[in-house]
């Protein structure tokens, strides 16, 4: 880990105080700032609310954090994708990272027998490759051969490392990827070759005469109970907070800037890049006096989502394609429900984006890292 430098702007917080058993928090917001309750967070609009740079806390939280939490041989040519109304050339590679998709789409041979496809693309789509592939042929080496084919243009890059979604492919793609020379990485922050997936659906598969709606993917998200994560994953306190929009993106900056450790994604690849700029965005803030090894070591995982979980009185995190993890949790009471319940629906209310942010504590003006999320399932295609 490298060291980061400071984010600019406090990260306020306000806790609340009885309720949680919590000595009073500092406050880097603007004086007159009522503290309100989750559920306001959907209910009240954004603009009413005067602040400062800064979170604001809806829920604070004492209680240490658990985190550790048959196709014609014209059918299998490969496509070298030039989507879209311009003219710019999308087959060769210049990125270090992929995102890829390799299964069955609802289409069918002459032989009654599914047709699969592989698609392979960057964060922004500057690159996109598509090929179908038949049956009888979805192995490593058939992937091998696509991706060396790719990398084989004259001036495409050779990208670090793929990302892919589909747990039930990680052999062959994790095969295939590693003799290639890439890393392959399963994650749900696959959000642009998803939205692909789903832009085909409409533009691609459903107007080929191949289509077929009884021929659905029969892929499904087989998430597990919640594990406990090693101690270097462990927080010491945490909070419902919540961010407007824009302030959100001025933040990620720093992200991007590779100031603070953390990631981000391009709204529209969720549809929500349409979101009012003052909307308030749900997120959760996790407070460590080691909040710069321990933002290293988020890092490291891929972050799908953070949910609140009733039943289980705790925060879950979500990462990789199905790991889920124990990272917080609440006494069970009413009110403690009540808000886990109004942030999840805040959550859907702005398209499942949300976010998690690790700073020292809740006075520092310090951020040390600013994950960017989105709770949604991956596409049944």
């Amino acid at each position: 880990a490298t060291m980061m430098g400071q984010q600019h702007g406090a990260l306020g917080m306000r806790q609340q105080q009885q309720r949680n058993g919590m000595s009073p928090a500092g406050l880097a917001l603007c004086p007159t700032h009522v503290l309100r309750p989750v559920h306001s967070m959907c209910q009240q609009p954004a603009q009413r609310h005067t602040r400062r740079q800064g979170l604001e806390a809806v829920a604070g939280h004492s209680e240490p954090v658990a985190m550790q939490s048959a196709l014609t041989p014209q059918d299998e040519q490969p496509i070298a994708s030039t989507s879209g109304t311009d003219d710019v050339d999308r087959s060769i590679n210049t990125s270090n990272l992929w995102e890829i998709d390799f299964c069955s789409r609802p289409m069918v041979d002459e032989r009654g027998k599914k047709v699969w496809e592989l698609l392979i693309c960057d964060s922004s789509r500057s690159f996109e490759y598509s090929e179908y592939f038949a049956n009888s042929k979805i192995n490593s080496a058939e992937l091998r051969r696509a991706v060396e084919a790719i990398l084989a243009r004259p001036g495409a890059v050779r990208p670090e490392k793929a990302r892919f979604f589909r747990s039930q492919m990680q052999t062959i793609i994790t095969k295939a990827l590693t003799e290639c020379g890439i890393k392959p990485v399963p994650s749900r922050r696959c959000f642009t070759v998803m939205s692909w997936i789903q832009e085909r659906m409409e533009s691609v598969y459903k107007l080929d005469p191949r289509y077929s709606d009884k021929s659905q993917s029969l892929f499904s998200l087989d998430l597990g109970p919640p594990e406990a994560l090693p101690d270097a994953l462990r927080g010491e306190q945490w909070a419902f907070v919540q961010l407007p929009l824009r302030q959100l993106q001025t933040m990620l900056k720093g992200v991007e800037e590779a100031d603070i450790f953390g990631n981000t994604f391009d709204l529209a690849t969720i549809g929500a890049d349409t979101l009012p700029k003052d909307i308030l965005i749900p997120g959760v803030a996790v407070f460590s006096r080691r909040a710069l090894p321990l933002a290293a070591w988020t890092n490291g995982l891929e972050i799908a989502a953070v949910k609140a979980d009733v039943l289980r009185s705790s925060l879950i995190l979500e990462t990789g394609v199905n790991q889920r993890w124990k990272y917080g949790g609440w006494k069970p009471n009413q009110d403690a429900i009540d808000e886990a319940e109004n942030w999840e629906d805040c959550k859907q209310g702005v398209k499942g984006l949300h976010f998690l942010a690790v700073q020292p504590n809740p006075d520092s003006e310090d951020l040390t890292g600013l994950w960017l999320l989105s709770d949604r399932e991956p596409p049944q295609v």
